[in-house]
């Protein structure tokens, strides 16, 4: 039986039993709420004790709450359970429903059930927020009206309880996410690349690449599958794909679209003929936003944009918060805002724009390897300041590459990057780490980095 049809059933026959929400983070809330709307008997918990301040809301809509801990027999005696991303798939609960044949899936079913608009979904190790924004103005600039959700912040389902009506959503997607998922099918999926993130939750790198190519597992001839043509394995997976494959990259080609990245434009090959982006005077830099650029466009083209909207939004588009953004200059040296960049790959992203760099580096690990930082630490930065529950394994790592000091604060990094750097210099916060040892979110960090350094008097 398929979700969707398990679905139906549960829709259809509420008195089959209550439908367990696992995990009451913004997701979580919504998926609850939306499933109580659908008239069914839904059950939320959270074995974290911090989310009593969710329970009067949910209760208030007859959703009954177990806060602090599970119970094993809630899970057990569930209709359906449907789990927020962050927890793991393997957690014990799971496998003790499961074992009495309780399905477990995630928001991605759920939504696919009831979505009626097309769905381009967007996922990768770094880039997933730009490229999703981007596709999203894109439609948007192209006169479609778009909603744009998932991982980028709004939960999916509250599409399906809002008054919007769109013709395209658009999806950030996690592979978290993509894990939950069995019957979900986007008409367009986008795979912008895969590096090593994430292997605290996945047995190894290729779990973890696993997950990311699931994400067309499902797809028809009728779907689209762009890629990056840079990605490892890449003919042995695309094999195994029944969708109509597109790719970007400097060596792009696919099944009448593709698009070849250059260093001062995007030549799109459609069916019906090449179009040239010129990006000379795009306020997105780098290599790696000039791969995020088509990827975006030939996302666009195959949900039903135009050249006119793509063009629109490459002129104007800047970047998004925490993402190499520039913070101020002190002193001369200009001082950017990585944040985002969670992740040994995107911090090589992230040096790849700049020259004489002091990096400011740390935070939770998750058992990703810094050493293949070091090539460009020798080559662009002049030091680094290591911080966070990861600092020491940061030291061990990249040790004689740069002059590396250890600090215990955002406070402490930010000054001493002011004391070690000089006018021209570049002061970057790119953690390539998570942020949860010191912070609630990455926006978090790089809100308090953008603080301390707008704090910073200059020097007479």
């Amino acid at each position: 039986m398929t979700i969707s049809t398990h679905m139906a059933s549960i829709l259809r026959h509420p008195e089959q039993g209550y439908v367990l929400v696992a995990g009451l983070g913004v997701s979580g809330v919504s998926i609850a709420r939306f499933l109580k709307s659908k008239g069914l008997d839904v059950v939320a918990t959270d074995s974290n004790p911090s989310r009593t301040d969710k329970v009067k809301e949910l209760e208030d809509l007859g959703i009954r709450c177990e806060i602090g801990s599970h119970r094993a027999g809630t899970f057990e005696n569930a209709a359906l359970i449907v789990t927020s991303p962050g927890i793991p798939l393997d957690m014990e609960y799971f496998n003790r429903a499961r074992a009495r044949g309780v399905v477990v899936t995630g928001e991605l079913d759920l939504f696919s059930v009831f979505l009626k608009q097309p769905l381009v979904a967007v996922t990768g190790t770094n880039g997933k927020t730009t490229v999703t924004t981007l596709i999203s103005e894109m439609l948007k600039a192209s006169g479609l009206e778009v909603f744009t959700g998932g991982n980028i912040g709004t939960p999916l389902v509250d599409y399906l309880t809002s008054d919007t009506k769109a013709h395209v959503v658009v999806a950030e997607l996690s592979s978290f996410q993509l894990d939950a998922a069995v019957d979900f099918i986007p008409d367009v999926g986008v795979l912008l690349n895969i590096a090593e993130d994430h292997l605290d939750r996945y047995k190894d790198f290729n779990a973890y690449a696993d997950s990311k190519w699931s994400l067309f597992s499902n797809q028809s001839h009728s779907c689209v599958a762009v890629v990056n043509a840079g990605i490892n394995n890449l003919d042995v997976r695309s094999n195994h794909l029944s969708s109509r494959i597109m790719t970007f990259g400097p060596e792009g080609e696919g099944g009448g679209y593709s698009a070849t990245v250059g260093t001062q434009a995007v030549t799109l090959t459609t069916e019906t003929g090449d179009y040239c982006l010129d990006l000379s005077s795009a306020r997105l830099k780098g290599a790696h936003n000039r791969e995020n650029l088509a990827a975006a466009a030939l996302a666009t083209l195959a949900a039903g944009g135009t050249i006119a909207g793509i063009e629109a939004v490459v002129a104007g588009f800047s970047g998004l918060p925490h993402r190499t953004r520039y913070v101020a200059t002190v002193d001369g040296a200009e001082y950017y805002n990585d944040s985002k960049g969670t992740n040994p790959h995107a911090v090589m992203g992230a040096l790849k724009g700049f020259d004489r760099v002091v990096l400011i580096i740390g935070g939770r690990s998750k058992q990703t390897d810094f050493t293949c930082l070091i090539p460009l630490v020798k080559e662009r930065v002049k030091a680094i300041i290591a911080l966070g529950e990861a600092k020491e394994e940061i030291g061990a790592a990249l040790r004689g590459a740069a002059p590396i000091t250890m600090v215990n604060s955002m406070a402490e990094a930010v000054t001493t990057a002011r004391g070690i750097s000089e006018a021209g210099d570049i002061v970057l916060l790119s953690p390539g780490c998570a942020s949860f040892d010191m912070y609630t979110s990455y926006g978090h960090r790089g809100n308090d980095f953008t603080d301390l350094v707008n704090g910073l008097d200059p020097q007479d």
